[in-house]
């Protein structure tokens, strides 16, 4: 996903997405250790869309100070 689509998103809902993200990322590492990833760059891809959302999330709390 594109930081936009993460910037349209409420409070509740980034927080409820970088939870399914982190599980998602568990998942994947999972099933790299046992060899059942057909391709590991999901897991790059997964790490980047929680570095958005926490990017988001960081820049409202800047803006509310």
């Amino acid at each position: 996903m594109k930081a936009k689509e993460f910037q349209g998103m409420t409070d509740a809902e980034l927080k409820a997405k970088l939870g399914e993200l982190k599980t998602e990322l568990f998942n994947l590492r999972f099933r790299h250790a046992s060899g059942q990833l057909e391709n590991p760059m999901t897991i790059a891809a997964c790490k980047k869309n929680i570095a958005r959302v926490n990017t988001v999330i960081r820049e409202r709390e800047l803006k509310k100070a």
